[in-house]
């Protein structure tokens, strides 16, 4: 039997400013099938950038919603989200 592998996404926030006062990005929502598509719409329509990084759903996907995320994927993260607000032309915690 061949095992399909499912549709993920998971949401990630990272406001270091108040009223969140994030010390790291924090996982804020995660699923598979039918919710990581209605994350995405989600994401789309509040202007939520949207990046495609199976690899690194890979490993936030077992984590906690709500948890930051643990220091040894800073790194990973940190690439993606300088890419997002390079593409965006904003800065952590808004424009």
């Amino acid at each position: 039997m061949a095992r399909v592998k499912r549709h993920s996404a998971v949401a990630l926030r990272y406001q270091p400013q108040h009223p969140f006062l994030d010390d790291a990005p924090r996982l804020v929502a995660k699923g598979q099938g039918n919710l990581a598509t209605r994350i995405l719409e989600l994401a789309r329509e509040h202007n939520v950038p949207v990046h495609s990084d199976p690899d690194l759903v890979s490993v936030l996907e077992p984590l906690e919603v709500d948890k930051l995320i643990p220091p040894q994927l800073f790194q990973a993260v940190a690439i993606v989200l300088a890419a997002l607000y390079k593409a965006n032309g904003t800065k952590p915690g808004g424009p």
